[in-house]
């Protein structure tokens, strides 16, 4: 089931109803918006397509481009689809947004339409900008979210495991600086870190520094060994290249 009808006129803002068809495909998947051209199958009796689709949709876009309103004679005409759609939709109580299309399409005015169509003007419009089309489409898809709470959920279901290698993190309330990476050089507050070539690991603990440790459990030896169990207030400071010392010298 499509979730938002397009409503458009050949002629007339049928590029910006691929569009919006396109962008919405994209976020919500291929078959949550219907536009007549692409979602009504060769062959299909397509008035009762039309209807049945959009009674079962959750949200009406009417695209309305530069010469919209120049056709008088169709939108007074009875059977006209631009003008069904519309009456249908107010007639199922379905949300109707107007989407201007173009930088220069003014919005509508209750004298030049029908007064079964006036409505229209009265109706909060957005509008879609060729030439700002990434931020429009982008800001029209954030107001079906809002519009349509199915897609909504849709888009914010959970997300599938990060692949192998990645870098992912949770947080909650963070007050200063927070920094994801997996290789960093810099400092981030009062912690200095430079060129590491594995894991770098700062916070409370204790840092017990020597040639061998054992804690926990836990035995540590090595050239530069650091290890942080409790507070820690200080300077940190290695020393490497000196002469080596075997472990179970310990004069």
């Amino acid at each position: 089931m499509a979730d938002v009808f397009i409503n458009y006129r050949t002629g007339d803002g049928n590029e910006t109803a691929a569009l919006i068809d396109n962008e919405l495909s994209n976020r919500f998947g291929k078959d949550r918006a219907f536009r007549a051209s692409k979602s009504i199958p060769p062959g299909t009796v397509y008035p009762d397509a039309l209807l049945t689709s959009l009674r079962r949709s959750a949200l009406l876009l009417v695209v309305i481009g530069a010469d919209w309103v120049n056709f008088q004679s169709r939108l007074r005409d009875p059977e006209d689809w631009v003008r069904k759609e519309i009456l249908e939709a107010f007639a199922c109580g379905l949300p109707v947004v107007p989407v201007l299309a173009g930088r220069t399409t003014e919005r509508l005015k209750k004298d030049d339409l029908p007064a079964d169509l006036a409505r229209l003007a009265e109706l909060q419009s957005v509008r879609l900008d060729t030439q700002n089309a990434e931020a429009d489409l982008k800001r029209l898809g954030d107001l079906v979210t809002e519009m349509v709470p199915e897609l909504h959920d849709l888009e914010h279901a959970d997300a599938p495991a990060s692949e192998p290698g990645s870098v992912s993190n949770s947080s909650g309330d963070i007050h200063g600086t927070a920094v994801q990476s997996r290789d960093f050089t810099g400092d981030v507050g009062g912690t200095v870190i430079k060129g590491p070539t594995g894991p770098v690991h700062s916070g409370n603990g204790n840092i017990y520094q020597n040639s061998r440790h054992v804690s926990g459990g836990r035995h540590y030896s090595g050239d530069g060994m650091t290890n942080f169990e409790g507070d820690h207030h200080g300077d940190i400071r290695h020393r490497f290249g000196g002469p080596g010392q075997r472990e179970d010298d310990e004069r």
